[in-house]
């Protein structure tokens, strides 16, 4: 089977539409439908249209419930903002959809069982980077008992094998931060357990656009999605 992997949408309905055009099988995202875009409720209604399996992010938990996200005091005044816009856009059953959003998924396949969390098994606060220290993923991974690890939340693309557990990321579609201005996501085959990263170029002029049009902070913004993140931090 062809498991496409999304994450880290954050409103933005292009970078998504053009995800779904990979071929496959079922679909499920790691979270962060929401905050820095100008979509956040059409990003919500196609998820619920469609059956998608959500898990919870950082993003989404701040939107729903007004903790903290967790984001790095550099752009912290982005997702404050950006949340307060999110909100305006979403009525109570979307905000009920987020809030009861599960903090992880288990699956069992013919290659093998999978976990599937936002950021690492014990915190959706916690990053999973690729130079991150084995140490520090070991302790992440304690009572973990799964093949492979898919995880976002970073919004870089990733394989890495740390003790018997290989850890994926499919990086973010709507927001990605390691420098590549294209939409990224993944494919896992659940037979032979290969994860195939996809870099898609989608109409961002237009999401452009529409932050330009409603959105505060619209050039800081515009800035961060041309660039892909780069200079910045944490999401």
């Amino acid at each position: 089977m062809r498991l496409l992997v999304i994450s880290d949408i954050h409103g933005n309905m292009n970078a998504l539409e053009t995800a779904m055009e990979i071929p496959h099988d079922e679909v499920i995202c790691l979270g962060d439908l929401v905050d820095y875009g100008p979509s956040p409720r059409e990003v919500i209604d196609f998820m619920m249209e469609n059956n998608i399996p959500v898990i919870k992010g950082n993003h989404d938990s701040a939107v729903a419930t007004g903790i903290d996200c967790g984001c790095s005091y550099e752009i912290k005044h982005l997702s404050i903002a950006t949340r307060d816009y999110t909100k305006d856009q979403l009525d109570d059953s979307q905000l009920d959809f987020l809030k009861n959003l599960p903090a992880k998924i288990k699956k069992e396949y013919r290659g093998g069982s999978v976990l599937f969390t936002h950021g690492s098994p014990r915190s959706f606060y916690e990053y999973i980077k690729p130079q991150t220290p084995d140490a520090e993923v070991q302790e992440m991974l304690k009572g973990v008992e799964a093949d492979m690890l898919v995880v976002g939340h970073s919004h870089i693309p990733m394989t890495r094998n740390v003790g018997n557990i290989t850890i994926v990321n499919p990086g973010s579609a709507g927001q990605p931060r390691d420098g590549i201005p294209r939409a990224s996501c993944a494919v896992l085959d659940t037979d032979s357990m290969d994860f195939k990263v996809y870099r898609l170029e989608y109409d961002m002029e237009s999401v452009t656009d529409k932050i330009r049009e409603r959105m505060p902070h619209c050039d800081e913004l515009i800035a961060i999605l041309e660039n892909a993140g780069v200079n910045k931090k944490e999401n």
